[in-house]
């Protein structure tokens, strides 16, 4: 499939929102595959969509304002800027959680986000992290997903310490 999406690539839906590849999964049932993705505006909502649906066209008799030929099409991610946490959205700092494989990187992270973190943010960056954080509180759920982190970094500190 020559539209094939790809981890980290940045697509465009014909109505005008960004979406960030996170995944392409296999449904264990059906075998089908299936477009993880998530959205680069609001609170940054996971979305699972059928491959064959994603890279589909645009149904243009059903949306006939429409130019986009393509239901997403795939668009070039925005130059990085030197930004620092601080100056970036709550989007920019989830989107930097999930981009950054260093530990100690997501921990100063999240602790910028405390002010502006939803429950939809720490459910997605507890399945970044591969964690589960219960319901509850959110006060509660930002600090489990803190001890998370901090204790994956005692974890593989002691790992390298062997």
């Amino acid at each position: 499939m020559s539209r094939r999406p790809k981890v980290g690539e940045t697509y465009r839906h014909f109505k005008n929102k960004n979406y960030k590849i996170i995944a392409i999964a296999h449904h264990s049932e059906t075998g089908e595959e299936l477009v993880i993705y998530q959205a680069l505006y609001g609170d940054g909502m996971v979305c699972a969509r059928p491959l064959d649906m994603f890279v589909s066209e645009v149904d243009h008799e059903k949306y006939p304002e429409v130019t986009q030929k393509y239901r997403f099409e795939k668009i070039e991610d925005a130059p990085v800027e030197n930004k620092s946490v601080d100056q970036m959205s709550a989007e920019e700092k989830m989107m930097a959680f999930f981009d950054t494989d260093d530990l100690e990187a997501r921990y100063r992270i999240l602790l910028k986000m405390r002010e502006e973190v939803t429950d939809t943010m720490i459910d997605n960056m507890a399945v970044v992290m591969d964690v589960v954080i219960p319901d509850g509180d959110i006060t509660m759920r930002y600090d489990s997903l803190k001890r998370a982190i901090q204790t994956k970094q005692r974890y593989e500190q002691n790992l390298r310490l062997r």
